[in-house]
């Protein structure tokens, strides 16, 4: 497979992996793998709570709210 980048991607991929001590392609592979990895983890994430939500478990927005300003508070 062969990817055509624009001009200004491709010379911010470069920069990147120079900086790296990497080559292009093997900064474009990385980077391509934790993508893939990360949105089957979004889709496996999004089908679990769907599944949840078809058998009536729901939490309630106010509980929802509750909970994030307690992860919120030093």
């Amino acid at each position: 497979m062969e990817v055509r980048l624009q001009p200004e991607k491709e010379a911010q991929l470069a920069q990147i992996a120079a900086q790296r001590g990497l080559k292009t392609d093997e900064l474009a592979q990385q980077v391509l793998s934790r993508y893939l990895e990360d949105d089957s983890r979004f889709i496996e994430a999004v089908n679990l709570g769907l599944a949840a939500a078809e058998r009536g478990e729901f939490v309630e927005h106010d509980e929802v709210g509750a909970k994030i300003q307690k992860i919120l508070r030093p």
